[in-house]
């Protein structure tokens, strides 16, 4: 069977159907259930953050987050990220403007913010690309600098930590995603993290049509709320959250200990423990990551281009001043399969493969810009 770039985790069957008895028993399918509310409190006790509210997925997370910050004009972000960063700006009537990355860590640069910021931006979006934190520190003195919101989506970024804390707590609102796909979570779903109280408030009523109680209707809302049979879903995986942190550090690890004379790996921001929550490399040149692929797709894995094309070549965008290194980034940067249960067997026949593909080409320097991540 195929191997793909990732599978997903599904928990024990016998504990999510004594959930699901509950909930038929109780007849409560939707509308802040116990279910809900209870992975809403272990989630915060999990992550160490004050406020989580689920959404039904993690773009409506991003939408909510930009209404309740009371966003417009337009917004500086980056385009080296999952389309719906941008998208989600977009199509709340906020115009995306980018500022390139880091070719490092790849994620926003500071180095670039500033100059991309005119005079009806409104926010900083940032991406912690592949669950590597954003420079936070920085960010946040130039928000505060030109009185900018910041928003995270922090879709990879479950459960890591930056500087001894989530790093969730960064920015005035941070989003997660709980899509199929994720090392954690709820068949889809999401969630919005905030430590300010008067935002959580807001964030509850605009994810409920802005419902205050039963006669009560405070404002414009739509409905983002997560389900009972989801929230079911999330409580069964955050029983197994360790031995998930703990498989794919092994496997990232594998990779890391064997490929580092091959490719490029992402620079980790100092002061950072990351999730493993993918593995990508950086080839050479996108001639190599598509014979790479070929190589890999003919064995029977099915690694990932993420995140191709660059969304600041994206025509309903236009017109966008062109982000080279996300542009170039976004040529080379393949994702391996990593996934609880991945068999080293398996594993040792993706990387024999690439090793094998690597040494072929006219290219065998390895570029001293990347630094490895060990």
């Amino acid at each position: 069977s195929m191997i793909n770039v990732t599978k997903t985790y599904l928990g024990d069957i016998n504990k999510f159907k004594t959930y699901v008895e509950g909930i038929y028993a109780r007849g409560w399918l939707t509308n802040h259930g116990p279910l809900v509310c209870e992975l809403q409190e272990r989630l915060k006790a999990f992550l160490g953050v004050k406020h989580v509210l689920l959404t039904n997925n993690g773009t409506l997370a991003l939408q909510v987050a930009y209404r309740a910050l009371g966003l417009s004009g337009s917004a500086v972000t980056t385009p080296f990220s999952f389309v719906a960063t941008s998208s989600s700006l977009q199509w709340e009537g906020i115009r995306p403007i980018f500022a390139d990355i880091d070719s490092r860590t790849w994620n926003i640069s500071p180095d670039h913010i500033e100059s991309r910021i005119v005079s009806d931006t409104t926010a900083i979006v940032g991406t912690h690309v592949f669950g590597n934190p954003c420079a936070v520190e920085r960010i946040e003195q130039i928000a505060r600098k030109h009185q900018l919101k910041t928003v995270y989506d922090g879709a990879h970024a479950f459960g890591v930590r930056h500087a001894g804390q989530s790093v969730l707590t960064w920015g005035d609102i941070s989003t997660l995603s709980f899509h199929a796909t994720k090392l954690f979570h709820t068949i889809e779903g999401g969630a919005i993290i905030t430590n300010d109280d008067e935002l959580a408030r807001r964030v509850y009523l605009l994810c409920n049509f802005g419902i205050a109680d039963t006669d009560k209707i405070d404002g414009l809302g739509i409905n983002a709320k997560l389900n009972e049979f989801s929230a079911a879903m999330g409580l069964c995986i955050l029983d197994d959250i360790d031995s998930i942190f703990e498989q794919r550090a092994e496997i990232a690890h594998r990779y890391q200990s064997r490929l580092g004379d091959y490719v490029d790996f992402q620079q980790a921001t100092p002061n950072s423990e990351l999730n493993n929550s993918y593995f990508p490399i950086g080839l050479h040149s996108e001639q190599q990551l598509l014979r790479v692929r070929t190589a890999l797709n003919n064995k029977g894995i099915n690694p990932r281009r993420y995140f191709y094309p660059s969304l600041d070549t994206l025509e309903y965008l236009q017109p966008q001043a062109a982000q080279s290194a996300s542009r170039a980034l976004s040529q080379r940067v393949l994702c391996l399969p990593i996934y609880p249960g991945l068999a080293h067997d398996d594993q040792d026949k993706i990387i024999d493969t690439l090793i094998t593909e690597c040494s072929l080409g006219p290219i065998s320097f390895k570029d001293t810009a990347f630094a490895q991540v060990i």
